[in-house]
């Protein structure tokens, strides 16, 4: 586990994401010089023995290029037309600078659905370390031809944090237009100070990560932070750096200081199921409970069993990311329901020998098993 610059060299599985703004210039097309160059470093820490998945953003941004449009419109079928057509533009670009290395690479496109499905986040995973093994640079995106907002993961700071943890990669890199994470926005603030490392769950990370995204892109310095801190759930380290700062990638990778270093801090390592529990971003809906189940879940790591279930909120099926809020009111775990709401709400409060006689059939003792069950890192 990474914890300071010094754990850096011996890092080797590594995540890259890099940003619209930097691939295409501010919208003047895909800058090839820049993917070059990129290239060449990567190619680098391939021939060092580290293993690279590049997160690349800049499909819609090329295609708006391509298309002649000016600005990225409001339209969903129209941003999925743009992502079409610049993806094949975007893929070629770094199929050409790889190819000078001797590199092949992989397009892998994904949506929430397929890091939210756990047979096909599987599936994911075992593509990619297949991909890894056989030596080839995978470049993921997210699939905007087809996403809609129901399934989409929303930004590529996020579709990295997931990356990292469909990996266990020890680490992941955020090329921005920013030098780092800074005590204040330095458009506006003179004399910001860039913060040289912090813990990525530090609560006043999110008041110093300031400003939003460019035209082209959909995330800005919080989503990135955001990204950190789900990285540090699965155990991986973050540095948020200049993209175009000279030899970028080797530098961060032999822990010289550069950007901004967000570590996971003192907490353990998930396990692989439970990281992918707690990469889910879409609940399905929420049980209370009262004050005895809330402390065996914080303190104890216990399945949440039908009795100390006090109340039952949303619609959700067997197998649905649930909360569980304490009686404050305060969500302090999420998991996966042996039960959908309809029955659940039949056995509340009741002991699990009940189950079977309220609901007419057997069932599991838990309705959510500590196995398929995450505590919240701050409950």
């Amino acid at each position: 586990m990474i914890s300071t610059r010094d754990d850096m060299p011996g890092a080797r599985r590594w995540v890259v994401k890099i940003g619209s703004a930097l691939l295409t210039a501010d919208g003047r097309g895909l800058d090839r010089e820049r993917l070059k160059g990129w290239a060449a470093q990567v190619a680098a820490l391939r021939q060092s023995g580290c293993q690279v998945v590049l997160v690349s953003s800049g499909a819609v941004a090329e295609g708006l290029v391509r298309l002649g449009w000016t600005s990225r419109p409001s339209s969903l079928s129209a941003v999925q037309a743009a992502a079409s057509v610049g993806q094949a533009g975007l893929v070629e670009a770094y199929s050409h600078c790889f190819d000078a290395h001797g590199l092949r690479t992989a397009q892998v496109l994904l949506t929430h659905d397929d890091v939210a499905d756990r047979r096909r986040y599987l599936n994911a995973r075992s593509t990619l370390m297949t991909l890894l093994g056989m030596g080839v640079i995978p470049i993921v995106n997210e699939n905007d031809a087809i996403a809609t907002d129901e399934i989409r993961v929303g930004d590529n700071d996020t579709m990295a944090a997931l990356t990292v943890n469909l990996l266990d990669a020890d680490g992941l890199i955020i090329l921005t237009d920013q030098s780092g994470v800074f005590d204040a926005d330095p458009r506006r603030v003179p004399g910001a100070q860039r913060i040289e490392q912090c813990d990525a769950r530090d609560p006043s990370l999110l008041e110093a990560a300031a400003g939003t995204g460019g035209a082209l892109g959909r995330g800005g310095m919080r989503t990135k932070v955001l990204a950190a801190r789900q990285a540090a759930d699965s155990g991986a380290a973050t540095v948020i750096a200049d993209g175009l700062a000279p030899d970028v990638l080797a530098r961060i990778t032999r822990g010289e200081s550069i950007g901004t270093l967000l570590t996971p801090g003192r907490g353990e390592r998930r396990a692989a199921r439970k990281n992918w529990i707690a990469g889910q971003r879409r609940v399905r809906g929420s049980v209370r409970i009262d004050a005895g189940a809330a402390r065996v879940l914080r303190t104890a790591g216990r399945s949440l069993l039908p009795i100390g279930i006090t109340h039952v909120d949303g619609e959700f099926r067997r197998g649905d990311l649930v909360a569980c809020i304490s009686p404050e009111g305060e969500e302090i775990a999420q998991g996966l329901a042996n039960y959908d709401a309809r029955e659940i709400r039949q056995i509340v409060g009741e002991p699990s020998e009940r189950i079977e006689a309220l609901l007419g059939y057997g069932g599991e003792p838990e309705f959510i098993h500590r196995n398929n069950l995450v505590v919240s890192r701050n409950a």
